[in-house]
């Protein structure tokens, strides 16, 4: 997930959507058919906004584009990385503008019913982008869903889990994780105590809060009886549990900026033992000296809070900008890397986990024993409600969680994060 959105992102969302509410009405597009026989026929250019770390995932990603280049000789795409964080509100921007915006763009599952909302997004039932819907897993398949018809296909999903260093755990006299908020104080302090590494390193961003959240029975919102839920006891125990792992020392106290790559570089170099990260942070991960040996690195799920162990639902879809000039070359790229072929590469290679039921039996995903791990906790985890104000709701949140380790009390933080909800959605109790 890797994204902590600006607070001037999430205002200039609020107010494309108010702008847009009155000028467009996306439920009754109606999607554009490809009229060419032979797809390998269609030429054009078109522009793909990825949003991998260039770095470490980037390169698998461009070895599918060179792939897709030689089956369509006539299709060239532009390959534009754009950081996770900046995304969202760059292409809200050229979108509103109808100027600069890509023809496909790589979305986090949270924004893609906000852009079909706006009529940002190319409607896709029945068309050539969408390959066998019925592999999808359900999960994935419901966050490219608005109004009942289909914006975007599932890329990767994922979910959160407790990344740890063996090594360290055993020089502290341990051989397993922790499996419960309780346990991961205790471990953490003893490897502190006996190894002088930090037991656990802490990322200050929304989507790494909610396993908290979830583990003590909290909520963000109750969607079927449109309600904001967020302040309430089980939330205000969750920020406790927090606070009191870093007011222990069981967690170092993070930089309230740049605490993923603080806590990833302290994983990696051996100065903290154990974080919270997905199936994307893999990839980076193993380039860390302490995992050259990849045997080193546990994944294990999330440690339980007082009610249960629950891990967010997360991952990324491809869909289509309503307004490209290369629509059925865009649906043929996303039909290609979507497919569970495109989509096994990218596990094997990457670790990230496939929205395809089939890929999971392909050899080169089973060849990956971390998509084995991550498999049983995803398919536990906490789903997330597909609303357009979805993309709007982690902001808010960031901020209350980084107020919550200033010093701000959890039941304060709280409801300021509850007053700026109702400012969002107006019409919820």
């Amino acid at each position: 997930m890797r994204r902590v959105i600006s607070a001037a992102a999430a205002a200039a969302a609020l107010a494309l959507a108010v702008s847009a509410c009155g000028s467009s009405d996306s439920g009754d597009a109606a999607p554009a058919k490809s009229a060419v026989a032979d797809p390998a026929q269609i030429s054009g250019e078109i522009t793909w906004w990825d949003t991998t770390r260039p770095d470490s995932e980037g390169p698998t990603f461009q070895k599918l584009i060179k792939e897709f280049e030689a089956a369509y000789p006539k299709i060239k795409v532009k390959y534009v990385n754009v950081p996770s964080d900046q995304a969202q509100g760059q292409f809200q921007t050229a979108a509103q503008s109808g100027t600069g915006a890509p023809d496909v763009i790589r979305s986090e599952v949270a924004w893609t019913s906000q852009f079909a909302s706006l009529g940002y997004l190319q409607p896709l039932d029945g068309t050539r982008a969408v390959d066998n819907e019925s592999d999808y897993l359900a999960g994935p398949l419901s966050s490219t869903k608005y109004n009942d018809k289909t914006y975007a296909v599932p890329q990767v999903t994922d979910t959160l889990a407790l990344l740890y260093n063996k090594r360290i755990l055993k020089e502290a006299g341990y051989e397993e994780a922790p499996k419960t908020l309780e346990e991961l104080k205790k471990v953490a302090l003893d490897v502190k105590a006996k190894t002088g590494a930090n037991g656990l390193a802490l990322n200050v961003d929304s989507y790494f809060l909610l396993p908290f959240i979830y583990g003590e029975g909290g909520d963000l919102l109750d969607v079927p009886n449109k309600k904001i839920v967020v302040n309430s006891p089980q939330n205000a125990k969750a920020m406790a549990d927090v606070t009191d792992l870093v007011a222990s020392g069981a967690a170092a106290k993070p930089a309230l900026q740049d605490s993923y790559a603080n806590a990833m570089t302290a994983l990696k170099d051996g100065k903290a033992a154990m974080i919270y990260n997905g199936p994307w942070a893999l990839s980076e991960v193993y380039q860390g000296k302490e995992f050259k040996d990849k045997t080193n690195l546990g994944i294990a799920p999330v440690p339980a809070g007082s009610v249960k162990a629950g891990a967010p639902t997360g991952g990324w879809n491809l869909a289509i900008y309503a307004g490209s000039k290369n629509i059925d070359a865009s649906y043929e790229f996303v039909r290609f890397m979507s497919s569970a072929s495109s989509l096994a590469t990218v596990s094997g290679d990457l670790g990230l986990l496939p929205t395809r039921a089939s890929s999971f039996q392909d050899p080169k995903v089973q060849a990956n024993p971390d998509v084995a791990v991550f498999k049983p906790i995803l398919d536990t985890a906490v789903g997330r409600p597909w609303i357009p104000e979805g993309g709007q709701l982690f902001q808010p949140l960031l901020e209350g969680y980084q107020a919550l380790l200033a010093g701000t009390k959890p039941e304060d933080m709280l409801k300021q994060v509850d007053e700026q909800y109702h400012g969002i959605m107006k019409d919820w109790s």
